[in-house]
């Protein structure tokens, strides 16, 4: 009978191999579909009309300045307006919008008041509806106040996250502690002195978290300012860039400033992920308590 037990951690590892070759092939597979589109972008940015649709898709060409060039050329300019107006929309939205995630979720956790939970089941139901199922209801609200075709229907929508308060407060239960909220109060805190001394200071890595979120959806919406906006000099680059992709049938060489617009475009991204990484870094554990 003692012959049998040894045997059993060898089966285990037998099984653990096959498991283990499952899960680093689907890693695999998801890396190459997250990755392979912008290795494929980089080198079509550097490509003229013709090497774009002819030769190798993972080969360099010797096109990408003046792609640029041109990019930044077409229309007097206005691809930089564009990509300024996604800047602004995508960093108003990203840094009002979580510091209001922020205050609800810490609302919803630290305080007890009259439709609490009603109030928060309706923020868990926001977050299963699909930002483009509210468009046209959206729409129709800044028609009739007059705020079509303005900076204000694109950004005031983007407000009200109902994922960023759910964020929030998942955050604001694990990361601070209510017995440190209830000394600032004895110190002599109110509640909204409370939250911004000592409550925000240790949520900084949600907020974080939150507000680069709300940049990368913000800056990825497409239907809403699509909707919204019908001014050229208002659209941010997405639309934008759907507009010259829209002139491709009647000229191909409108897609080299597609590809080229299309990569400018992912590079604050990239910028936003590598600066604000090491916030999260930082004080993910700055609400622990030992």
């Amino acid at each position: 009978m003692t012959a049998l037990f040894p045997a059993l951690p060898r089966r285990a590892r037998g099984r653990a191999v096959p498991a283990k070759a499952a899960v680093n092939g689907l890693l695999v597979i998801g890396a190459a579909y997250m990755v392979l589109p912008l290795l494929w972008l980089i080198f079509a940015s550097t490509k003229d009309a013709t090497g774009l649709y002819s030769g190798e898709a993972f080969a360099w060409g010797g096109s990408f300045v003046a792609n640029l060039e041109r990019l930044f050329a077409q229309d007097g300019g206005i691809f930089l307006r564009w990509l300024g107006n996604s800047i602004a929309y995508a960093g108003i939205g990203a840094v009002v919008g979580g510091f209001i995630s922020v205050l609800a979720g810490y609302a919803f956790d630290k305080f007890e008041f009259r439709g609490k939970r009603p109030l928060y089941a309706t923020v868990l139901v926001g977050v299963l509806i699909p930002n483009t199922a509210t468009v046209i209801p959206l729409y129709l609200l800044a028609a009739s106040a007059g705020a079509t075709n303005t900076i204000w229907a694109v950004i005031i929508p983007v407000l009200c996250n109902p994922f960023g308060v759910y964020l929030a407060r998942v955050f604001s239960d694990g990361y601070l502690p209510a017995e440190i909220l209830e000394a600032a109060r004895v110190d002599g805190a109110g509640p909204f002195r409370a939250f911004l001394q000592v409550g925000f200071p240790m949520l900084v890595p949600g907020f974080v978290t939150i507000a680069l979120f709300q940049f990368v959806g913000i800056w990825n919406n497409f239907m809403l300012p699509l909707i919204m906006l019908q001014n050229r000099d208002l659209f941010p680059s997405s639309v934008g860039i759907a507009l010259w992709q829209s002139q491709v049938q009647q000229n191909p060489e409108f897609s080299t400033l597609v590809i080229a617009g299309s990569f400018v475009s992912v590079l604050p991204l990239v910028i936003a992920f590598i600066l604000l990484q090491r916030f999260w870094r930082a004080g993910l554990s700055a609400g622990s308590v030992k």
